[in-house]
Parts: structure tokens; C-alpha cells; sequence
């Protein structure tokens, strides 16, 4: 099934739905039309498009899924165990039906392994996995207690448990019920809202060959990133300086005994913009949350474009997915699963344009962000040893003095002994601040590892000679990059925070 982007520069917007059920069904008929109405109660009142996820056991698995591909649903099969082992449980003339629903699935995954304890946990695991991949479940139950581990009500009582959307269908009667349906994330605001964004002129190229509409979506999120900044930083240092200076003037006011109504107002005014300053940055709060989301939209993106060209989809996103861009990433990797293998690229236009337009551009960008943060760091430990040590010699001259009873010049009392040991250590604590507030040691330390490791997947990709040797290497390096991404997300939600 293929689906085209609704949109210039907008992505679809998916909804899982999961099933468990009975194997053994005493009326098929009255279970498939009870299925096929709660699909059909889906498509109805929920935007979006809903994507089956479920095993293709006897029974209501199997009805399940045939009343998902007559309504033209994509269907993910799950498997409990590997197909040769799975195939075990099915007669010989049951398991070329199960393989031709299986050609039909869009995607394949399974979940447990044969070697790894009794067949019952691996139906059991696979239930509890489809209800974690879903956003509602499907249950044929009859009500009663699992008659073996893994059963139906184990998964229903999980799904329960985690409250999960439900629809109940009675296996005798076909009866439908609703729990949790409030729960129902049916538009999915954060991904909406960046459906929402304007449309933006493209400045770069799309050279992995990924649908124009998602190369425009990444695009309009990375301006809208850049336009969008709220200084948050700035502003914070600014009330720190602002704070230094009035101390500054009432420092000078004692020592010089200075007592100016000029002074007096530019320490006011000084107070007053740093609250005033305190009180934007509250106010930019919203825009702080909404800048942070369309840059780590922006990033996921540019990670998933980068990996379009490989012959096959990654579970890249899948594995550092965050709720904030929880539709996205899935809106993503579905995608990307469905237009996998409709625009193939010879492996090595894939490693030279990999190196050139990835690895090579994002070198230089954390080059220049080192370039950029490592004289700043420089500057400001420098002002802040100077700055201790020339308050530990101003106040070691002035225990000298009084110990030795000796007199100093009145320049010395005043500048030395009165001024300089209160200006120099709050200046000293705002360049401690400052490099705080800008994180400038983590982020040189980064910038400096992500260089590294930037640096060996540019060698070790020269050498890849396969698909599965060059897909480790550009899953290894996306995962890193999506790490730096994710860890200053972290940071910027806790700094939001306080």
C-alpha cells in the first residue's frame, strides 16, 4: 500500500490499532462483521490513517486481518516466533494460507526466539508487544481467565493496566464495548502543529532521493527552528551582567562615597530591566517549547532523509523515539518503510553522497560551532581566574595592612581595599555563570566527540563493500548524531523547566 503525502510540505498522521483474540471462534461470520464494524467505527471518527498491527494465528487473528486488507488497511504482521518455528503450530494444510496473508503484509517483524524459553512466553511477549506498539486494542475475548500463559485475557488485563483504548468484541455474541476511549489520541497536536508551519523556500538539496513533500517538511521545520530562536541564552546573561553592573555602582557608592542621585537612578534602572528581563523570559516560555520542538523535528528529519537511500527501512527512529515527536518519528519510519525499495541507489552513489552531503557537512558545522564556543570558554576562564586572583591580592594587602598596622594611601583604601574585594568576585561568579548558562564545557567536549566519531565513520564507510556492513556504519553514526540531539533536548526541557 502506498500513500502519497497529503500536502506540499505536510506528513500523514498514523494510528496503530493491535489485536488479540480467541484461536478457536464459533461464529466466523458474526466475529468478521463485528471486526469489520470496528474498523469501520475507526476510519470514522478518527483523522489520520490506521495502520493493523497483529499476529496471523488460528482463528480471530486471521479474520482480523482479512477485514483489515478488504478495507484497505496496511497490516504489519508480528510474529510470535520465526516463521519456520511459527509454522509449526498449523497444519499442513493450514500454513500456505497463512503465507499468503504474510506476502500481504507491508512489514514483518518478530518478536521473540525459538531458543529462548517455552513457546508460551513468545505468545505471550507478542501480545505485550503489539499493545505497546498500539495506540488501541482489539480484543475477541469471551470474558473468562486466560487458559494458558499468553492467552488473550493476559494481554487484555496488560492493556487494562497501562489504559490503553479498547474495543471489546464479544467471542460468542460479537457484541462491541468501549473502554478507556477518552485516551484516544486521535489528532495528535504536536505533529499537526508542524503540519501547520508555513511553507518554506528550500536551500538545499534532496539527495537521497526522499518524496518531495517530506524533504519540504524537513526544511520548513529547520527554518522555522532558525527563524524562530528566543535568545533565551542572551537574555539570561544579559540580566547577569545587568545585576553585576548595580553592583558595580553600589560598590563604587561606598567606596567613593558617591552618593549621586545619578547613581542612585542608573542602580535602579539597572534592577529594574533585569526583573523586566526575568519577566519576558517567563513570558517567552511558549515560544522557548515551540523553537525546541521544531529543531528536534528538524533533526529527526534530516536523520531520517539521510537514511532514505538504503535499500531497506530502519528502525532508526523506532529505537529513539521521544513523546514530543512520538507521530513524527512514526510518520517517518512508516514512510520510509513503504518507499524503501521504489527508488533503489547503487551502494556507491549511496557512500559518496552519505559522506559528502552527511558526515561532511556536519563536520563542519560542530567545527564551527568549536571554533565558535572554544575562544568564548578561553575568554571567560581567563576573566574569572583573573578576576579571583586579583580579589585574593586586594584582600591579602588589606589583612597586611591591618596586621602590620601599616597606613595606606587613600587611593589604596578606597579602590583596593573597598572596592575591587566586592566588584571582583561577583564579577569572578558571572563569567562562572556565564559559561554555565551557555554550557559552553559539554558543548566543546561534544562538539570535539562528535568530530571524532564523525571523522571514523568517514574512513570505515570507504571501505564498506556491502549494504549490511555500510548500513551498521550509518545506523551507528545516525544513532550519534541522534543522541546529541536528544541530550540537548534533555537540557533545554530542564533549563526550560527552571
Amino acid at each position: 500500500m502506498s500513500t502519497r503525502v497529503d500536502g506540499g510540505s505536510q506528513l500523514p498522521l498514523f494510528h496503530i490499532v493491535g489485536f488479540t483474540g480467541h484461536r478457536l471462534v464459533q461464529s466466523p461470520e458474526v466475529i468478521s462483521q463485528a471486526l469489520g464494524g470496528a474498523i469501520e467505527l475507526l476510519q470514522q471518527q478518527t483523522p489520520g490513517e490506521w495502520v493493523a498491527l497483529a499476529s496471523v494465528a488460528k482463528g480471530s487473528d486471521q479474520l482480523f486481518v482479512e477485514q483489515v486488507l478488504q478495507r484497505g488497511l496496511a497490516w504489519h504482521a508480528i510474529l510470535p516466533l520465526p516463521p519456520a518455528e511459527f509454522a509449526r503450530d498449523f497444519d499442513a494444510d493450514q500454513w500456505p494460507r497463512v503465507q499468503a496473508l504474510l506476502q500481504r503484509a507491508e512489514h514483518q517483524q518478530v518478536s521473540g526466539d525459538s531458543s529462548e524459553g517455552p513457546r508460551e512466553d513468545a505468545y505471550l511477549d507478542c501480545g505485550l508487544e503489539t499493545v505497546n506498539g498500539s495506540d488501541l486494542l482489539i480484543a475477541v475475548w469471551d470474558g473468562e481467565p486466560a487458559r494458558g500463559k499468553g492467552g488473550t485475557a493476559d494481554v487484555v488485563e496488560y492493556a487494562r493496566s497501562i489504559g490503553r483504548p479498547i474495543i471489546l468484541i464479544d467471542a460468542t455474541t460479537g457484541e462491541r464495548r468501549l473502554e478507556n476511549w477518552t485516551k484516544l489520541d486521535v489528532q495528535e497536536i504536536a505533529l499537526s502543529s508542524l503540519n501547520r508551519l508555513p511553507d518554506a523556500r528550500t536551500w538545499g538539496d534532496n539527495p537521497f532521493h526522499a518524496p518531495d513533500e517530506v524533504f519540504a517538511f524537513q526544511q520548513k521545520c529547520d527554518f522555522e527552528a532558525s527563524r524562530s530562536a528566543p535568545g533565551v541564552r542572551r537574555m539570561t546573561v544579559s540580566t547577569v551582567l545587568l545585576h553585576v553592573l548595580a553592583t558595580f555602582i553600589a560598590a563604587a557608592t561606598l567606596a567613593y562615597s558617591l552618593h549621586l542621585a545619578t547613581l542612585a537612578w542608573m542602580k535602579f534602572l539597572c534592577l529594574g530591566i533585569g526583573v523586566a528581563a526575568a519577566f519576558v523570559l517567563r513570558k517567552r516560555m511558549h515560544s522557548e517549547r515551540s523553537w525546541v520542538k521544531c529543531r528536534l523535528a528538524a533533526e529527526f528529519c534530516r536523520s531520517a532523509l539521510a537514511t532514505w537511500g538504503l535499500p531497506r527501512a530502519t528502525n532508526l527512529l523506532q529505537d529513539l523515539d521521544l513523546p514530543v515527536v512520538h507521530h513524527l518519528a512514526r510518520s517517518l519510519r512508516i514512510l520510509h518503510s513503504r518507499a524503501a525499495a521504489e527508488n533503489p541507489v547503487p551502494i556507491a552513489d549511496f557512500q559518496r553522497i552519505y559522506r559528502e552531503k552527511r558526515i561532511e557537512d556536519q563536520l563542519a558545522y560542530y567545527r564551527k560551532q568549536e571554533q565558535r564556543a572554544l575562544p568564548l570558554l578561553h575568554k571567560l576562564r581567563r576573566t574569572f581566574w583573573i578576576a579571583t586572583w586579583l580579589a585574593m591580592a586586594c584582600v591579602a594587602s588589606y589583612a597586611i595592612t591591618l596586621s602590620l598596622d601599616v597606613h595606606a594611601p587613600a587611593w589604596l583604601q578606597t579602590t583596593v581595599f573597598s572596592f575591587l574585594p566586592i566588584s571582583l568576585p561577583v564579577a569572578a561568579a558571572a563569567t562562572i555563570s556565564i559559561i554555565s548558562i551557555n554550557d559552553l564545557q559539554r558543548r566543546v567536549a561534544r562538539y570535539r566527540d562528535m568530530q571524532a566519531t564523525l571523522e571514523a565513520s568517514r574512513a570505515q564507510i570507504i571501505y564498506c563493500s556491502t549494504w549490511n556492513s555500510l548500513e551498521r556504519v550509518v545506523l551507528r553514526t545516525e544513532r550519534a548524531l541522534l543522541q546529541e540531539v536528544i541530550e540537548w533536548h534533555s537540557l533545554a526541557s530542564f533549563s526550560e523547566s527552571h
